[in-house]
């Protein structure tokens, strides 16, 4: 296969359990020769997984994962080779950040109502003091570290999964806003996890179709949760629509049953292409 990658990694600067050093070394233990740090609305762990990858050995692709709403419904969008320190698109990420922070807050206040009083410091301890770094998965680990639950499963389908008692929506971008930040900086925005995106109201097809023309250049193709049907139903809606082909293992350390780290390796032909569909072209 050659060189291979993964595309879709979280750091604990958002809502994954590994530091920015931890990933690289794991990427490193798992033969990869280029991964993509995607934290949700952050890109905070990109200097410091560059910084220990050493510039040898081990690629780090600047990469960004923002939430958008598409028909009251919830959508992913990864952006790739992305010019992460250009001023004006930290501080929007910065803005959504410190929404994420407030509706950390109201989560925690919800809880209170229930008779489960948690401090936003114990909080903010486990999170990391990041930003965009607070996020459920933190309010879980606590309530689990608290002994409020037994597993930390049990926090989503007790208290703050959707439609449980202290959960608080999220912000959301529309689609063409988040691709829009993404290409405003010379990435290329790809739909994330298509299997997760809900197909009640119209085919999967119908929705990536109707976002190629809010600007989505690509679809994530592999993923830990896809099977080989499921895969081969997303490459040939990519193949169709003429979109680029990514995956990823969406690792987020021990945030999940198991570590994903190159779960998922993709032919680093794909990562030359989203690089010539990039501005670094």
């Amino acid at each position: 296969m050659g060189k291979v990658a993964d595309l879709h990694v979280h750091t604990n600067i958002s809502d994954g359990t590994f530091t920015p050093e931890k990933v690289v070394e794991y990427a490193r233990m798992q033969g990869l020769d280029a991964i993509s740090i995607t934290d949700h609305d952050t890109c905070a762990a990109i200097a410091p997984a560059i910084k220990a990858a050493g510039g040898a050995g081990l690629e780090i692709i600047p990469g960004v994962e923002l939430t958008a709403e598409l028909d009251d419904d919830e959508i992913h969008v990864l952006g790739y080779f992305i010019d992460w320190q250009d001023e004006a698109f930290t501080k929007k990420l910065e803005e959504l950040c410190r929404v994420r922070e407030e509706r950390a807050k109201e989560i925690l206040r919800k809880l209170s109502e229930q008779g489960i009083d948690l401090k936003y410091d114990d909080l903010m301890d486990i999170a990391g003091h990041g930003p965009g770094s607070v996020g459920r998965l933190h309010i879980a680990n606590l309530l689990y570290q608290k002994g409020k639950i037994s597993c930390v499963r049990d926090a989503f389908t007790k208290y703050i999964g959707n439609d449980s008692p202290a959960y608080v929506k999220k912000f959301k971008l529309s689609p063409k806003e988040s691709v829009d930040m993404i290409k405003s900086v010379g990435g290329v925005a790809v739909l994330a996890h298509p299997k997760t995106i809900n197909t009640e109201t119209r085919p999967l097809k119908d929705i990536v179709r109707s976002l190629t023309g809010e600007g989505i250049q690509g679809i994530e193709v592999y993923h830990s949760d896809n099977n080989a049907k499921d895969s081969r139903e997303f490459k040939e809606i990519a193949d169709e629509l003429g979109l680029l082909i990514t995956g990823g293992s969406d690792c987020h350390g021990l945030g999940k049953k198991e570590v994903l780290l190159g779960k998922v390796k993709v032919s680093y032909e794909l990562v030359e292409k989203l690089k010539q569909a990039s501005y670094l072209a």
